[in-house]
Order: C-alpha cells, then sequence, then structure tokens
C-alpha cells in the first residue's frame, strides 16, 4: 500500500476584517465560544496534519496569544491576497508533501469534507470545496465549461453579468500537492480590480497545463458559511447551536426547546436527560444520565452526575456535582465546589472552594466558602461560613451529622466534630467538640416600660 505524503495545511488568519467594525481580528470573533481560528485549527488537526501553518498580519501579536494549539505561526506583512500570503509559508513546506489551504473565516467546515479534498490532492488533482446556493451573494463563482468540468473561478467583483448568475460558489479551501502549489503559484499575477495576488487563478492554470480539478461538494452550504461581519457572526453561532442541539438529540437528550440552547464549548451527555429552555453550557461540561437541566440554567466547566436535577436558574462553574444531587433554584456552585451523591442545595445557596459530603443538606439562604462539609449535616438557612480575614483565606471543618442553625456565623478557622449542634443565632470562633451544643450569641433582655422613639416635628 502506498505511503500517504506529508500534510502540510495552511491557515489563513491575516485578515483585519474591517466589516466586523472592531479592534479585534477577525479570526478572534467567536462561535460556540471558540474563535473563529480554534474551529478551523481543530478541524485541521483532526486530519493529523505532519504541520499546520497559520499566515497572521492584522493583530498577529493577540491571533498568537489566542491559541494554544500547535502550529507555526507565518506573518504576511503586506496583505496582497491570499496567493501571496500562501506564499510566505512555502518555504516551510517540502515538496513532496500535500498542502491544504483553509481560512479562518469559514469555521464550520466538516472533516469529512476536508478528508475527501486531501485524497483527491493525494492522487494529484487540485480538489476545491464548492457549494450551490440559494443566494450566493458576493461569492467566488465556480465557471464549467460545457462537459461540466471546472474551467476557471471568477471573483464576484471581476464576474460579468452572467457570471454572477452563477449559483455555485467556491469557498475559498483546496488542497493540492506542494510541487504544483509551488510552480502555480509563481504564475499568478495582480491582473484583477483589487490589484492582488489571487489563489482561485490556480484553478485556470491548472487547467492549461492539464492539472486535473476536482470539485468537492460539501454537504451542506453550512459548511461553507463565511464570516465577514457582524449580522453573518450571528447567523453562523445559530448554524453552529443547530448543529449541537442535533447532536445532543441523537444521543438521546431531551431538548425542550432546540432553539433556546447555547453551546459554548465542549459537551458529553448520557442517554435520557433533559434540557430546558435558555440553557447555556460552557466550556467542558459533562452531563450525566438521566440528568435535568431547568431553565436558564448556566453550567461552565463542570460534571454533573446521573440522576441529578439542576432547578431552574442556577448558576454552576467549575464544580463537581454528584449522583442524584439536588440543585437550586437559583443556587450558585463555584469553582472548587465538590458534592457528594445525594446532596441538597437549594435556592439561594452560594458554594465556593467547598466539599459536601453524602446527603448533606443546605436548603436555602447559606454559604459555604473554603468549607468541609461531613455527610449528613444539616446546614441552615443564613448560615455563613467566615472564610476571610482581610487578608487570607481560612478553611472550615464540620464532620459528619453535625446540624448547623439557622444564621449561624462560623469564623474560620474552625472545626465542629461529628453529632455537634449549633444553636440560631450563634456566632462560634471556637472548637466545637462531638455531640456538644454549641451557643454565641448575646442573652436576651425583655424590657418593661420602655418609651419608643417619637418622630421629630419638622
Amino acid at each position: 500500500m502506498a505511503t500517504r505524503p506529508e500534510l502540510a495545511v495552511i491557515v489563513l488568519a491575516a485578515g483585519e476584517g474591517k466589516r466586523m467594525a472592531s479592534a479585534l481580528p477577525k479570526a478572534l470573533h467567536r462561535v460556540g465560544g471558540r474563535t473563529l481560528l480554534d474551529h478551523v485549527v481543530s478541524a485541521a488537526q483532526g486530519l493529523e496534519p505532519d504541520d499546520v501553518l497559520v499566515i497572521v498580519g492584522h493583530g498577529a501579536k493577540d491571533v498568537r496569544a489566542s491559541t494554544a494549539s500547535a502550529v507555526q505561526w507565518v506573518v504576511q506583512s503586506e496583505r496582497l491576497g491570499t496567493g501571496h500570503a500562501v506564499a510566505q509559508a512555502l518555504p516551510l513546506i517540502n515538496d513532496a508533501s500535500v498542502v491544504l489551504v483553509l481560512t479562518a473565516d469559514v469555521p464550520l467546515v466538516h472533516q469529512t469534507t476536508l478528508q475527501a479534498c486531501v485524497d483527491a490532492a493525494c492522487e494529484g488533482a487540485l480538489a476545491l470545496v464548492t457549494a450551490e446556493l440559494e443566494d450566493p451573494a458576493a461569492l467566488g463563482r465556480i465557471v464549467r465549461g460545457g462537459d461540466g468540468r471546472i474551467e476557471r473561478i471568477v471573483e464576484f467583483k471581476d464576474a460579468n453579468a452572467e457570471e454572477r448568475t452563477i449559483r455555485e460558489v467556491n469557498a475559498g479551501l483546496m488542497a493540492l500537492p506542494a510541487a504544483t502549489l509551488r510552480r502555480l503559484l509563481a504564475q499568478v499575477k495582480p491582473d484583477n480590480a483589487q490589484g492582488e495576488y489571487y489563489l482561485t487563478d490556480l484553478v485556470a492554470l491548472a487547467i492549461a497545463e492539464g492539472t486535473p480539478v476536482e470539485g468537492i461538494r460539501a454537504a451542506s452550504s453550512d459548511e461553507i458559511f463565511g464570516v465577514n461581519d457582524r449580522e453573518q457572526l450571528a447567523q453562523a453561532e445559530r448554524i453552529f447551536q443547530r448543529r449541537e442541539a442535533k447532536r445532543l438529540m441523537a444521543e438521546g437528550v431531551t431538548l425542550a426547546d432546540p432553539a433556546r440552547l447555547d453551546v459554548r464549548g465542549e459537551v458529553t451527555a448520557g442517554q435520557d436527560g433533559f434540557i430546558d429552555a435558555n440553557v447555556v453550557l460552557q466550556g467542558r461540561v459533562t452531563l450525566g444520565e438521566r440528568v435535568h437541566l431547568g431553565p436558564g440554567v448556566v453550567i461552565e466547566d463542570a460534571e454533573i452526575g446521573d440522576d441529578a436535577r439542576v432547578e431552574a436558574y442556577t448558576v454552576i462553574e467549575g464544580a463537581r456535582i454528584g449522583a442524584r444531587c439536588r440543585i437550586g433554584p437559583f443556587a450558585r456552585l463555584r469553582p472548587g465546589t465538590t458534592l457528594a451523591e445525594e446532596v441538597k442545595v437549594g435556592n439561594f445557596v452560594e458554594t465556593k472552594n467547598a466539599r459536601l459530603g453524602r446527603s448533606v443538606k443546605a436548603s436555602h439562604l447559606a454559604y459555604l466558602g473554603d468549607a468541609e462539609v461531613g455527610a449528613a449535616s444539616n446546614i441552615g438557612a443564613g448560615a455563613v461560613t467566615c472564610n476571610y480575614d482581610g487578608a487570607d483565606k481560612h478553611r472550615t471543618q464540620i464532620s459528619d451529622d453535625v446540624f448547623i442553625g439557622t444564621n449561624a456565623t462560623l469564623v474560620a478557622p474552625l472545626s465542629i466534630e461529628s453529632g455537634a449542634f449549633i444553636a440560631a443565632g450563634s456566632t462560634i470562633t471556637k472548637k466545637v467538640g462531638e455531640e456538644e451544643l454549641a451557643v454565641g450569641r448575646g442573652r436576651q433582655r425583655n424590657i418593661r416600660d420602655w418609651k419608643r422613639p417619637g418622630r421629630k416635628d419638622s
């Protein structure tokens, strides 16, 4: 079996994106919580290339800082068109390799489409991605001859009236052998309305010299959707969200309204879960089997165990939640929170860097920060761990089966041992031993014959 040639991927990301009306380089605008560039680089890396070279220009420093992916950066100091951009990377590419050229503003192309391009290029062809659109707008048109073969690509600004009626368009993505690319690119001239070196001119040059040109039709026009302004960015976001909703439903999750789910990261979900309207999932989120998410829930970088319920308008960030937990409504779990199985964290309860053991209940209006709470303990309404002294954070250690009364104030560092009981309204500053009752409040006095303050005359 023949050995596959090396694969080099060139990503064009040097554009300013003037129509975005933004100080941010176009490649750094986001769809689904990830930059346009990250989407494209991720698709490229799925092909297991030998090299990924990203062409940067406008905002190069910011673009470089935006990704931790293993790529080579190539600077296009003068932006003289797509052909000129690709030429900047050629000195780094082996002539025996195949080159796939992608653009950072086409973020939704499928890996299977790109693989088809690469496969055709491995056979010696110049392969380009095309699609037929109802409204091709200002995209470059694919001009075919009477035999149906691709003859050339004409940019919209250079097209005549007849050519502008063509609905098959160029996606700006192509693959070809590196030696062919080097040879043809040397022949490209800036003979167009923009005075730029167009990469698309390679098509006519390839045909003229007898190199086969193959069009790879995208499965959906959504794949080649390009982002040039804010409106198109919003449209790309909706395309991405529809894909994610379909994926989750195919994996066995019920969505109350697929149009009102936002996935802004990587989400995995077990079967028979339910996601209500207006839920936002960010970063890396893992949902177990039969997880129920109520309306308006926001989850970021978290793991939710089997059969857990997260009620309406709860916010969870950087937390691990065990099986059969009940969270919310209106709860907030901050980074470092870990809940064992069957924990209840109710309305207006906030946790941060806290570990709650099995069957702990904090049903309402409590704050647990820098705390360890043992199994089966109960946290009363209004209870607070005072973890910050103005300079340093301190931990509160609560053992198993402890009862914390309403409006108790626990001043860390503090240890409360198993079976202890903290009376309502107490301020606790010292260790409480096993089975002890701690009362830390002022003695009540009832005063007879006192005079209510009168209202002063104005």
